[in-house]
């Protein structure tokens, strides 16, 4: 049962992740005439002038770009977990409205009223949900369709980076929005498709993001004794070369916290204030002293 729990985790997180996808896409993005982008966004312009069911044109758009996914983007493995994403997603959609959330005295309903004209509200709050959800798809493993396949497509067969392609996609989507909802609402859904890239980037990523910090010092031994003593971290020596003196130069290489670059300058201006030291950006520290590695 062990060998299977990560692949049955994985279909879980990705039925959930579905599910708020379309409850953001309801309760937000719809009422509010916000674009969500990709086949989702393409769905909502036409059920603005047929009142064809937006959950079946979901399904249907996704059609042909599930099976280039399936040619070009890992076959088997690819197609479960996308299928998945796709048709709950898809059924959520319109079986929503037939749910108490949507009844007349439902939660959904009054929070629609009470959004209504709020058209900041509703991007914000669609926003934060759908980025939920597309990472939790992409923590298990998953795409949810749409410009998520033809993004990689892009990738994998033009070389364009993913971000390019998403941009490429939901753009087209965004104008069209713009001709058939106005462009305010086209405005205000790019904003809320960056925003829930963020959501989502957090949500896969987590918010564990850290620092890093390479000095160069001509007192390494001090300087990483009171970074261990007085900070708790471990710290690095690298072997380095200064260029115009051509002089050995050790170079130490500390993760920290964001709360702990204050004392880590005041530590190194206490020890050698002619150092040089370049503070960076780490998206996640996985290991003794951060969170545990695992795959």
């Amino acid at each position: 049962m062990k060998n299977y729990f990560p692949t049955i985790r994985d279909y879980a997180l990705i039925i959930i992740a579905a599910s708020i996808q379309a409850i953001s896409l309801r309760l937000f993005f719809v009422p509010a005439n916000l674009a969500s982008g990709g086949v989702s966004g393409i769905a909502q312009l036409i059920n603005f002038y047929t009142d064809w069911p937006i959950g079946l044109m979901i399904l249907i758009g996704n059609g042909p770009l599930f099976a280039l996914g399936w040619r070009f983007l890992g076959g088997y493995h690819f197609a479960l977990r996308t299928a998945t994403s796709i048709v709950t997603y898809s059924i959520l959609t319109d079986l929503l409205l037939r749910t108490p959330l949507f009844a007349a005295d439902g939660a959904g309903t009054a929070l629609i009223a009470d959004l209504q004209g709020d058209i900041f509200l509703n991007s914000l709050y669609g926003a934060i949900v759908s980025g939920i959800g597309y990472g939790l798809v992409y923590r298990a493993r998953g795409t949810s369709g749409g410009s998520d396949i033809l993004a990689r497509i892009l990738n994998n067969w033009r070389g364009i980076s993913m971000t390019q392609s998403y941009l490429m996609v939901d753009t087209a989507v965004i104008l069209g929005a713009g001709f058939v909802f106005g462009w305010k609402e086209a405005l205000y859904a790019m904003i809320a498709l960056y925003v829930s890239g963020l959501v989502a980037e957090t949500t896969l990523e987590g918010g564990g993001t850290v620092r890093t910090a390479m000095i160069v010092t001509g007192k390494p031994e001090e300087v990483s004794e009171r970074i261990l003593e007085g900070l708790i971290r471990g710290v690095t020596v690298l072997e380095g070369t200064g260029a115009f003196t051509g002089a050995d130069r050790p170079v130490l290489y500390v993760v920290i916290t964001r709360a702990e670059v204050s004392r880590l300058k005041a530590i190194v201006n206490e020890v050698d204030p002619r150092a040089f030291m370049v503070i960076g950006y780490a998206h996640e520290a996985l290991g003794e002293g951060f969170r545990p590695l695992k795959s």
